[in-house]
């Protein structure tokens, strides 16, 4: 398991000083941390957190949600701060579940038309679903998973799937492998929570649709959950099943400082299933 576990990423809600130099003191150099797409946060603010990264040694990953940005414009603007003041390279393209308010539709379209390697942009996460998405049928999302990969390499860009949490190892390695079958070989970096509690847990899970398996988790517990400890199970099913190109990554809706300490014990063999 600690193998496996290594090599991992997670994400981080509007770290401010403190919590970067909290971050710095656990995570390995160079660990990728991604800024979540918080809609009220402001490209100033995503721009300073990003050089706070950069500054204590660690990767910048910011996330880009398509139907947010109001205008080509703002997003050349924002990529340039990102990369004057954070020497930002990889990027997360999302959708965004709202309806666009400017002239990109989609990743796709972001992928296709935003300029992202003339801005500096060498490396991209595009989303994946283990259990789905709620408003988008199971076709369409591969369809649409193609045509990113396709995108992004006629862009000179390097491309990776970064997925949407869930709590189900079987959904996880069934979605896994056939992506693998379907000839999909990018990296994957498959989503999971960090240790949070219980209700806010239930939160999120309902939000983006991974309620499913929240709930084959809460049976096991018991019928009712108190606080998710972590994904051991997770990462334990994932290290004994063979090489399928995935890596962790930790959703941090406990907080991005405590995800960090137990992604660090995760990776020195220390959590247990």
């Amino acid at each position: 398991m600690p193998e496996f576990a290594q090599n991992f990423s997670l994400e981080a809600t509007r770290p401010d000083a403190n919590e970067i130099a909290a971050l710095a003191a656990i995570l390995p150099p160079g660990t990728q941390v991604y800024l979540t797409a918080v809609p009220t946060i402001d490209p100033r603010a995503l721009v300073t957190a990003a050089a706070g990264l950069r500054k204590a040694g660690l990767e910048p990953v910011a996330h880009i949600a398509a139907r947010r940005l109001a205008s080509a414009v703002q997003l050349s603007e924002l990529l340039a701060g990102l990369r004057a003041e954070a020497d930002m390279r990889r990027l997360l393209i999302i959708g965004g579940d709202v309806d666009a308010s400017g002239p990109f539709a989609d990743a796709l379209a972001v992928i296709q038309q935003g300029g992202l390697r003339e801005a500096g942009i060498e490396d991209i996460g595009i989303g994946g679903y283990p259990e789905g998405h709620p408003r988008i049928p199971p076709r369409r999302l591969e369809e649409a998973l193609d045509q990113k990969i396709a995108a992004a390499r006629a862009a000179g860009l390097r491309v990776n799937i970064v997925s949407q949490f869930s709590f189900s190892p079987e959904r996880i390695l069934a979605w896994l492998r056939q992506l693998r079958a379907g000839g999909i070989a990018v990296p994957v970096k498959v989503g999971m929570a960090g240790p949070a509690s219980g209700t806010g847990l239930l939160r999120y899970a309902k939000r983006c649709g991974v309620s499913a398996s929240l709930r084959g988790l809460m049976s096991g517990a018991g019928g009712g959950l108190i606080g998710h400890r972590g994904p051991a199970a997770i990462i334990e099913a994932l290290a004994t099943a063979g090489d399928l190109g995935a890596t962790p990554h930790y959703f941090s809706f406990g907080g991005a400082v405590e995800t960090a300490r137990y992604a660090c014990e995760a990776a020195a063999g220390r959590i247990a299933a």
